[in-house]
């Protein structure tokens, strides 16, 4: 009965969720074998991602299944390598606002901060592992959608 338990707990955890999205995008990569395919196929023709396109998802633009496909890419690349772009932007700030950064950490008392960062640890890691599992579905609903568009016939 405990290993059922331990099962379960683990099929919902982060590390899971992101491997089971990586093996949706690439099962997705593998699968697109000319994703100039997509182009001009829109989004609309699937509820789901219909509906991550009226969410106001800047990231996906021309609304079509090929921009799609490219922020999947690009997001599994983010996991798979670290998000450089948040170091560069870090960077970029300059020293000033590090400064003020740090003042304003040190008006916190350590008890509150431990409190605080185990509520914004569990409200990331609940609002990731959501977002991961929308996004793996995504992947296998755009796999689906090339399938259909080819002709392999995944109905």
């Amino acid at each position: 009965m405990m290993q059922i338990s331990e099962s379960h707990l683990q099929k919902n955890s982060l590390f899971n969720s992101m491997n089971r999205f990586i093996g949706a995008v690439n099962n997705m990569d593998q699968t697109v074998m000319v994703p100039s395919l997509l182009r001009d196929v829109p989004l609309e023709e699937e509820r789901e991602m219909a509906a991550l396109k009226s969410s106001g998802n800047s990231d996906i633009e021309d609304g079509d299944m090929y921009s799609y496909y490219q922020l999947l890419k690009s997001i599994r690349c983010d996991i798979e390598w670290g998000v450089m772009r948040a170091e560069k932007l870090k960077e970029s700030r300059g020293p000033s606002s590090r400064i003020d950064s740090e003042e304003e950490e040190s008006e916190v008392s350590s008890e509150d901060d431990e409190v605080n960062l185990q509520k914004q640890f569990q409200f990331h890691m609940t609002g990731l592992h959501g977002v991961l599992s929308k996004l793996t579905q995504q992947a296998n609903t755009l796999t689906n959608r090339y399938k259909q568009e080819i002709g392999i016939g995944c109905y």
